[in-house]
């Protein structure tokens, strides 16, 4: 089932989301070629098509065989151990478009 990751910032992020992004992303790579991340990126603080501005955080929809599997994910993200993140919510998702 796809779970939808959603990660709130905490204020000010970006030096902390910048040192720990390497990490994040070889977390997400590794799913990216078992085939199971549908979307993932960033949200801009700014109307910007780059984060220089900052970030308020990130959604993630990715496969998982159970909502605890996801959570347990989330939990370990680089982003929430180096505190980048002041809150994530796990929830299922289903993926109506683009077919």
């Amino acid at each position: 089932m796809l779970y939808a990751i959603i990660g709130r910032d905490v204020p000010d992020s970006l030096p902390a989301r910048l040192a720990a992004r390497p990490a994040h992303l070889e977390r997400l790579r590794h799913l990216q070629d078992q085939g199971r991340v549908v979307i993932a990126g960033p949200f801009p603080v700014a109307d910007a098509a780059d984060t220089s501005a900052g970030v308020s955080g990130s959604l993630l929809v990715i496969e998982f065989a159970s909502l605890a599997e996801a959570r347990a994910w989330a939990d370990t993200d680089p982003y929430v151990t180096a505190g980048v993140y002041a809150e994530v919510t796990v929830q299922p998702f289903i993926k109506v478009l683009p077919a």
